[in-house]
């Protein structure tokens, strides 16, 4: 069985207005929540805890707790926590989001950029539908790049000969999610109403010497310089790889370099709970 991986959150919020982006896009599409003015928030994978906190800013009187697997990055997350500027109020707990059960009934579980690290997690939507108030919402957004050159690329380093035996699988390719049309039969078929669906390619501009490289090393790349972490020259030698062939595949240009990024949305209200309720003023006005 491999290690989890072992997250740097300085290195995973370099490029945090691009990582946030499809967060605040999928918060627009959430609306009328039975908790009102006072919502009950999960916020599954909460990793550092920046877009926990945009959650009071749409729901300032909000409790919300934002569960992560990570200690590093739970460690980083206490910045937000205690009572927010609304009223509202924010904790973290660490929690394995593959077993992960609520223990108290939720008006909105949402998740950023993931549930990718969780095998089967569309097993759990059951659960954590069964745990959230009638009317409310499952929302979620995972990458879905996986075929794209930053990933197939990393995909082939490391099941190369040098490579395959030392790594032992580590840092091959997280492909546990499903195709937007499966995420769309899944919810309906639990009962959910109003289920909506998407796919987003954002054509990101970065900045700086290796981007994608630096962009990679907050996530793709952590389960290889986990497995490689006692062994600073095998660690450099495989990144030195990875980044040649990042440059040839993302060419830096005169104003940066693109990398083009897929992902995959959905929001689904629960079964029950008659006419949703009307926006607040804060939803209203996203």
């Amino acid at each position: 069985m491999q290690a989890a991986p072992t997250w740097d959150p300085q290195q995973y919020l370099r490029h945090s207005t691009h990582r946030t982006r499809p967060f605040l896009d999928l918060l627009t599409r959430i609306s009328g929540l039975p908790g009102g003015a006072e919502p009950r928030i999960a916020d599954v994978g909460c990793g550092p805890g920046n877009v926990t906190a945009l959650l009071a800013d749409r729901w300032p009187g909000a409790r919300i707790t934002g569960y992560d697997s990570s200690r590093e990055m739970l460690t980083a997350a206490q910045r937000y926590a205690g009572p927010t500027a609304g009223g509202g109020a924010m904790d973290f707990r660490r929690a394995d989001a593959a077993v992960w059960s609520p223990e108290e009934p939720y008006d909105l579980i949402v998740s950023n950029a993931a549930l990718q690290w969780v095998p089967g997690h569309a097993d759990r939507f059951p659960d954590w539908i069964g745990h959230i108030t009638p009317g409310g919402t499952l929302a979620f957004q995972v990458p879905g790049n996986f075929d794209a050159p930053s990933h197939a690329l990393l995909a082939e380093l490391c099941d190369a000969p040098r490579w395959r035996s030392r790594l032992d699988g580590h840092g091959r390719r997280y492909v546990h999610i499903l195709s937007p049309g499966d995420y769309l039969e899944r919810l309906t078929g639990l009962g959910c109403t109003d289920v909506d669906v998407w796919e987003t390619t954002y054509v990101q501009l970065l900045q700086g010497e290796d981007p994608v490289l630096e962009w990679t090393k907050g996530t793709a790349l952590r389960p290889v310089l986990t497995a490689l972490d006692e062994d600073r020259a095998a660690a450099g030698e495989f990144v030195g790889q990875y980044r040649d062939l990042l440059r040839k595949a993302y060419p830096a240009g005169p104003h940066g370099t693109v990398f083009p990024f897929r992902r995959i949305f959905a929001v689904a209200r629960t079964p029950g709970g008659g006419t949703p309720p009307a926006p607040t003023p804060e939803e209203a006005a996203a």
